[in-house]
């Protein structure tokens, strides 16, 4: 029997928030989506998802126990500007840092893009996943290679990997744990990264 998992916000409405959304929606977990616009904007998209996903604002989003962001990388300090404190909540990493349509990377002056990204969500215990997969690979059947679909995470607090392990878990997915931000985080990120993109699969 599956342990109940936290409440799951969504910042973000884009390829990868959408896609996470349908990835739980496929499992019938419950989760609230928001982004810039309202939720009168995503009205729409929320109902082609399915029934276990709502509309909701930044700041309802912002409130659940795991918080998955996932805007463009510029949009970031906006989307997260005026939030309060996450007190402790875990805020699931999701960005590259890369702008289209150019797709030129941006210089963190070699600090992981994770590493960056913790500066804007004070409180939070950040956890790398989620974005190194194309977004139609996120919400597909994990078991449709005939193993399970690999899902990478990397955290500095193991009590918040744990968590994100499950939700993993509960998705379909096989989680492999890379260890912190600055180790792991740096294996994932799109650029530089030599995982993303790759489709690994799980058998046994």
């Amino acid at each position: 029997m599956n342990t109940p998992l936290p409440s799951i916000g969504i910042i973000g409405a884009g390829h990868i928030g959408a896609a996470f959304a349908r990835a739980l929606a496929r499992c019938s977990i419950p989760a609230v989506l928001s982004n810039s616009r309202g939720p009168e904007s995503l009205q729409a998209l929320v109902q082609s998802i399915g029934l276990s996903i709502r509309a909701g604002t930044r700041e309802e989003a912002a409130a659940q126990a795991i918080v998955l962001v996932a805007v463009n990388w510029s949009k970031l300090p906006g989307a997260l500007a005026g939030l309060p404190d996450f007190e402790g909540r875990i805020v699931i990493d999701a960005n590259n840092p890369i702008e289209a349509p150019l797709f030129k990377p941006i210089d963190l002056h070699g600090r992981t893009s994770s590493q960056s990204f913790a500066d804007l969500v004070p409180g939070a215990r950040v956890v790398k996943a989620f974005n190194h997969l194309r977004p139609q690979l996120l919400f597909a059947d994990p078991a449709e290679r005939g193993g399970r679909r690999v899902l990478f995470f990397a955290g500095d607090d193991a009590h918040a990997k744990a968590q994100v392990s499950a939700l993993i878990d509960q998705l379909g997915f096989a989680g492999i744990d890379l260890g912190t931000l600055a180790v792991g985080g740096r294996m994932t990120q799109f650029p530089g990264g030599p995982l993303p993109s790759l489709e690994l699969v799980q058998f046994g």
